[in-house]
């Protein structure tokens, strides 16, 4: 029972266009430029699950070498997709970002036979990612390889189900990866 003030246009029931407050009926300003650049620069940030100083290294990294690459987005891309805790999410053996630089940190991983707990380390192609044997008895991979059957890899990975190990067999593309973000934004944002 809503009571008598409903019928009244005091509604706190009803839904009104425009937020509470005295202030409430003004229309929000449109973004600047600086901040329609900070924003997407944050959704890339936040998607690939970097620290400020990680993601702008990576960035000046790729601005310097505007010359002799012939598309700097698709070359920051990457190094973004190339990172070991993101080839580990692609591949499906970990259900989040988070969750996949934990287990690298944590030394799950063997890269080409050797045990790797860099989360940033950048994956060559032709490397093959393995579970260390001793880790594979861990709660962590009692049901992965359920999960890794419905689970299909990007084209530019390859995942053995039998030996669970996967292999970057070429580089990822921009076309392939489709960040939420514009990337040449992102490098006028830094580019200041």
């Amino acid at each position: 029972m809503r009571g008598e003030r409903c019928l009244s246009p005091k509604c706190a029931m009803i839904k009104r266009a425009y937020p509470p407050g005295p202030k409430g009926k003004r229309r929000k300003s449109p973004l600047s430029e600086y901040g329609k650049e900070l924003r997407e620069k944050q959704k890339l940030k936040k998607l690939y699950n970097l620290t400020e100083r990680q993601f702008s290294n990576y960035a000046k990294n790729v601005l310097k070498k505007r010359g002799k690459v012939a598309d700097v987005s698709e070359e920051f891309i990457r190094i973004l997709e190339s990172r070991l805790d993101n080839v580990i999410l692609r591949l499906g053996l970990a259900t989040s970002r988070p969750q996949a630089r934990q287990l690298v940190s944590h030394g799950y991983f063997l890269v080409n036979g050797k045990a790797i707990n860099v989360p940033s380390y950048q994956l060559e192609k032709g490397d093959t990612i393995s579970f260390k044997p001793q880790k594979e008895k861990k709660t962590v991979f009692k049901n992965i390889k359920n999960l890794v059957k419905k689970y299909k890899p990007p084209v530019w990975l390859k995942l053995d189900m039998e030996k669970m190990e996967g292999k970057k067999i070429s580089e990822p593309t921009l076309a392939e990866v489709m960040p939420p973000a514009e990337i040449s934004v992102i490098f006028e944002f830094y580019s200041r």
